[in-house]
């Protein structure tokens, strides 16, 4: 019985959840040789790209990220008469059910009592649930252009998925955090999908 009961408070501490580390995000970035030249130094100005809600409080939590994460990569900011060029911060945000019918996870703790050659085996089993039922993707896309010609020289977009009622998924801490690995090792190699935890 003292095995089984070990067991059974070792069970017990493998099913008490742990602090949840944020999630994983993926970056990919592109420019090109001809391009990233004239990034340096620049004067910059934050938009929202069209779509969204520019005067929205959220917005501003995003642009203000990525303005912090600008000025720390050499850009310089200017008002709208004196810019080279122009950041379009874009974000998507999309929550997903989890699919039912899914089973959760279970965890067997077996033992058994009794002499060599004869006992009797107790099983218990204890429901770990399914998992988060909601996901949140994020995805916050930047193209810095040059403000007369309209071209690109240089974008990205960096990635992340958690779970929809945990803290990190709040703009107010996923903007800092995706803006953050978005602008890692600016301007980064173009066309490679890095993974920053």
């Amino acid at each position: 019985m003292k095995r089984l009961a070990a067991a059974l408070a070792l069970a017990g501490l493998s099913a008490t959840p742990l602090a949840a580390k944020p999630a994983p995000v993926d970056v990919t970035r592109f420019h090109t040789a001809q391009t990233l030249p004239r990034l340096k130094g620049a004067a910059v100005i934050i938009e929202s790209a069209s779509g969204g809600d520019p005067a929205s409080l959220e917005a501003g939590v995003w642009r203000d990220a990525v303005a912090r994460e600008l000025t720390a990569a050499g850009f310089g900011s200017a008002t709208p008469g004196a810019v080279d060029a122009v950041a379009e911060v874009m974000v998507d945000r999309d929550t997903q059910r989890r699919e039912r019918g899914r089973s959760p996870v279970s965890v067997g703790v077996g033992g058994s009592t009794g002499s060599y050659g004869g006992g009797v085996g107790l099983g218990l089993g204890f429901n770990l649930g399914g998992g988060p039922k909601e996901w949140t993707t994020t995805r916050l896309s930047v193209r810095i252009r040059d403000r007369r010609t309209g071209e690109a020289l240089w974008e990205g977009r960096a990635e992340t998925r958690e779970n929809a009622k945990a803290k990190d998924s709040a703009p107010a801490l996923t903007a800092p955090r995706l803006a953050h690995a978005l602008f890692a090792g600016f301007p980064g190699t173009s066309g490679e999908t890095i993974t920053v935890k």
